[in-house]
């Protein structure tokens, strides 16, 4: 499945739809935090009902993966209501998923979409980190020194944070770079975690997403009930809603989808460069938008961000065969 053969049209259509749903998604999230006019929405009510359009659309790519009707109900009973361990190891990423998509929405309140764009490719590490911890892998010296180049860009960009000139809610940038720290460490555990599940059966991907989306549906209710509850219960469960917001939530929905796709038929070259053009289109946005103020600090610290995502996804050399090529031209030498 993975050496499935596609055209470069159909790849670099998917890596442009993931580059403008990322970009979009933080420069819409932004703007209904901190510009909208419109009553406040409960940012924990948007990640929950985006928890139900994933599960919908997973239950349509289920149905074209089973054919019929009939092999799509046989695999619901076997996988949810006849597996309740499975979907309890599954409520492990559910639950953390939740807290990364919480999250995000307190980061980008305190945050611009661009410097959030940036400081966010801090999942990377955490994610290399959460593979060679938790699935034995190994990173080549360029890909560690990478990290090293991309928690260096970070730094540069979180040292004077920049200022966004139309932003009309107060913002704490403390409080905004702990939520994306959270938001990094719940990412790279996350998606480890849900690549053990996967890889430990062969259960369809989109059988996993069901499972995993029912628990955080479950978790996510949890959730608005204990942190917002009463006010829920008082304006409404859709209080404050508007179509910005709808567009924010559909944005999150069909984002993941595209990840999936984009992680089957690219390499991580090609979605290095989409993290930085992404970046880059935040950037502007954010110029355009909410007045944000370019300084050297930042641009300097987003460079490097960039660069060090394209030499992270570039493949491994395998140097097993220099040794012996250097040992044979010796002993040629010497013969001669």
């Amino acid at each position: 499945m993975a050496n499935e053969p596609v055209s470069v049209m159909f790849k670099v259509y998917c890596l442009s739809v993931m580059t403008m749903v990322a970009a979009t998604y933080t420069v819409v999230l932004r703007y209904t935090r901190t510009i909208s006019s419109t009553a406040m929405y409960f940012s924990t009510t948007a990640v929950c009902v985006t928890e139900v359009i994933k599960l919908f659309l997973s239950l349509g790519m289920l149905t074209k993966e089973a054919g019929s009707f009939g092999r799509l109900k046989a695999s619901i009973v076997e996988h949810v209501f006849q597996s309740p361990k499975e979907l309890l190891k599954l409520s492990v990423p559910s639950v953390v998923y939740a807290i990364q998509n919480n999250m995000a929405f307190i980061a980008l309140s305190n945050l611009d979409a661009a410097v959030y764009q940036v400081t966010y490719q801090l999942k990377i590490p955490c994610t290399a980190l959460c593979m060679v911890l938790m699935l034995n892998r190994s990173l080549s010296r360029l890909q560690w020194l990478s990290v090293c180049m991309l928690c260096g860009g970070v730094a540069l960009v979180q040292w004077k944070p920049v200022e966004a000139t139309k932003v009309q809610v107060e913002q704490n940038p403390f409080w905004g770079f702990m939520a994306i720290a959270v938001a990094v460490f719940c990412s790279g555990f996350a998606g480890v975690y849900f690549e053990k599940v996967l890889k430990s059966s062969d259960t369809s991907l989109w059988v996993r997403n069901i499972q995993m989306y029912l628990s955080g549906i479950v978790v996510t209710l949890a959730g608005v009930y204990m942190t917002e509850g009463t006010q829920v219960i008082q304006k409404g469960f859709f209080y404050g809603y508007t179509p910005w917001v709808c567009f924010v939530v559909f944005l999150a929905s069909v984002g993941g989808l595209y990840t999936s796709v984009v992680v089957k038929y690219t390499d991580n070259i090609m979605k290095g460069f989409s993290a930085a053009a992404a970046i880059v289109l935040s950037t502007v946005a954010s110029v355009a938008l909410f007045g944000l103020q370019i300084t050297v600090n930042f641009a300097s610290g987003a460079m490097l961000v960039c660069i060090s995502i394209y030499l992270y996804g570039l493949p491994k050399q395998d140097t097993t065969k220099l040794p012996r090529a250097d040992k044979d031209a010796k002993q040629k030498l010497i013969t001669v």
